[in-house]
């Protein structure tokens, strides 16, 4: 018997007399007044000792220089003031929260301004439709902005994204598979390729294709051949999300499978492949996203042009990265508005891909969508109405027949 089931004791002398104190609670995390104030201080402090040593003290210039002292200077105060009120171990592990809180929010900063510089420079190109259903084939250098656009551009993208889907998306989930399904010696030699292609430079890829496609087999640029090195870089990515995202795939799922006379392959194809649906659906899209923003390998294999080319077996064909490279570096005014008009359309693009991931990729493995638990209380709700009308129904005798 534990302390917790013996019977409480009735407690005796002046101790009975007076009535227990009401418990206190005690709050678990969030931000204290305490750590409002040492912050403001630490922040304070460091600012006036970073201005006087700047402008004061030592011969040192530059914003950039200005703000990593200020914020050296700023964790030394917040370490120093959470010394003189908090224990060692609370000390460090605020400090480790201000360093993660800081680190994050750099990271948004840089990216809102990012997202805000390309937006200043394209919006003047962005703002009028025609950007989006002219291309530049009768557009000159000194054209009005409300005058061509990135329609050939757009097409491009979406149609070697495609392709560039289309090729790597069954090959890299099929080597995650034989990785984490299949095994084998084979597997880690193929694990091996897949992490170093992660890491290979795209002007790489571009190299290759350009070199084994376009010289060796006598293809010309075309978007067809840009697909073909998107797919390269598209590739590892595919493979190393999808075999993460199938290990996570409980065993027990397999091991009754194969108790119910499942083969391997129907074991893959209905049991693993289905639960971890969602998890490879955001693998796909990631690899979307690494290869909808290249620029080294469709530079060398797809070609530039400023008309308007659907199709992506015949002829050049741009996309938006490149049209981007291309007008960018004009000295013209215009062009350099539209070449931010289209980056400014492939944040966009991107955007909506890692959306797309996040929203169908967001359930855990073997989660059910909220029209399969939908579906599910329907066959439950059925299956019970059908149960009671069974019990309810009357039993009919029938009779022996007499011998």
């Amino acid at each position: 018997m534990t302390t917790l089931d013996l019977p409480p004791v009735a407690a005796s002398g002046p101790a009975a007399a007076t009535s227990p104190r009401p418990e206190k609670r005690v709050k678990l995390g969030g931000i204290t007044r305490d750590d409002v104030f040492t912050l403001t201080g630490a922040s304070a402090g460091s600012l006036g000792l970073d201005w006087m040593l700047y402008e004061r003290v030592l011969p040192f210039s530059g914003v950039l220089g200005f703000l990593i002292c200020w914020y050296l200077l700023f964790l030394a105060g917040y370490y120093v003031l959470g010394r003189l009120q908090w224990g060692p171990m609370m000390v460090r592990d605020r400090l480790v929260a201000v360093v993660a809180w800081s680190a994050g929010l750099l990271v948004i900063g840089v990216i809102a301004d990012q997202i805000g510089y390309v937006t200043s420079r394209g919006i003047d190109a962005a703002q009028h439709l025609n950007f989006f259903t002219e291309s530049m084939e009768s557009t000159g250098p000194l054209s009005p902005i409300t005058s061509g656009g990135a329609l050939n551009a757009i097409v491009g993208s979406l149609e070697q994204l495609g392709l560039a889907t289309l090729f790597a998306v069954p090959l890299g989930i099929g080597a995650a598979v034989f990785m984490s399904e299949v095994g084998g010696r084979m597997a880690r030699p193929v694990r091996m390729l897949v992490e170093a292609m992660t890491a290979l430079p795209s002007i790489v890829a571009g190299l290759f294709v350009f070199g084994v496609v376009i010289l060796t087999f006598g293809f010309e640029k075309s978007g067809f051949a840009a697909s073909l090195a998107l797919t390269v870089m598209m590739m590892p990515i595919v493979t190393r999300a999808a075999e993460v995202v199938i290990r996570l795939v409980p065993g027990t799922l397999r091991e009754a499978s194969y108790a119910l006379g499942g083969s391997q392959w129907r074991t893959v194809w209905n049991v693993v492949l289905p639960t971890a649906r969602p998890g490879l659906v955001t693998a796909v899209v990631l690899g979307m996203a690494r290869g909808v923003g290249e620029t080294s390998p469709v530079l060398l294999t797809a070609g530039f042009t400023a008309q308007f080319n659907a199709n992506p077996f015949d002829g050049h064909q741009v996309s938006l990265p490149l049209y981007i490279w291309n007008y960018v570096k004009q000295p013209y005014d215009p062009m350099i508005a539209r070449g931010f008009a289209a980056g400014l359309t492939l944040m966009g693009v991107v955007l909506v891909l890692f959306v797309t991931a996040r929203l169908l990729g967001g359930r855990r493995p073997g989660q059910l969508t909220r029209a399969q638990k939908r579906r599910l209380s329907r066959d439950a709700r059925r299956a019970e109405a059908a149960a009671l009308a069974a019990i309810s129904r009357p039993v009919v005798a029938v009779p022996r027949s007499q011998s």
